[in-house]
């Protein structure tokens, strides 16, 4: 792992939900080398890792998904009603395009696999605390290939976009969100601030009735905008 970047603030309270002992050691101690993370806890299962989030209230959690009992992408609802202020990074081994379509419905910020470099996840869990969605490369092209085949049966039904509501200027940032671009680039690409860009984002968040860029993207590509 590379020098950590300076401190700009609290430690990053990470909640680790995994059901290997030793994974689960493992990663604890990797992101403990690094001063930006404090891991606060860990969990075996679904029910363990409710209990956990709400009694700990974590900044982010790590989760993976082959769980007992409950798959950690059908656990996501109960797991961000313990925390609602959490952002949930899937870690998993899977690369079945019905669990990240499963993860991005039910509210994870980000889907990575396992087999990622310790600074790729360092990163990705910056980037997911930034306000930003993250998902592993290899998984890119099937997040929108999984949507594409679930959006084709409701197209008979013909409903109202909900990109409709949203502005010119807004449907090019969602644009750049689909694309997975960061704020920095589409600010660069339009040649509007970077601040302006956040603004917009967190517009075209609020009236996609959405808490996450994966989210939005989905919309996105399934209305023919990615």
């Amino acid at each position: 792992m590379t020098a950590s970047a300076p401190m700009s603030g609290p430690a990053i309270r990470i909640l680790v939900v995994d059901d290997h002992t030793l994974f689960r050691r493992g990663l604890t101690a990797l992101l403990s080398r690094d001063p930006r993370f404090d891991v606060i806890g860990d969990a075996a299962d679904a029910g363990e890792a409710q209990r956990r989030a709400q009694e700990l209230r974590p900044d982010l959690i790590l989760l993976d998904n082959h769980l007992p009992g409950v798959n950690g992408v059908d656990a996501l609802p109960a797991l961000r009603e313990a925390a609602p202020r959490a952002r949930v990074l899937m870690l998993t081994v899977s690369e079945d395009e019905r669990d990240l379509a499963t993860a991005s419905r039910n509210g994870a910020c980000g889907y990575l696999l396992k087999t990622m470099e310790g600074e790729a996840l360092t990163l990705a869990i910056l980037r997911a605390m930034r306000g930003e969605s993250v998902v592993a490369d290899e998984m890119t092209g099937k997040l929108f290939a999984a949507f594409r085949d679930t959006a084709a049966p409701a197209q008979a039904a013909a409903p109202a976009s909900p990109l409709a509501q949203l502005s010119p200027r807004e449907q090019e940032i969602l644009r750049g969100i689909a694309r997975g671009a960061s704020n920095k680039t589409i600010a660069r690409e339009l040649g509007i601030a970077e601040t302006t860009v956040k603004i917009h984002v967190q517009h075209v968040l609020r009236k996609l009735d959405v808490a996450s860029r994966v989210q939005a993207a989905v919309i996105a590509t399934e209305h023919g905008l990615g």
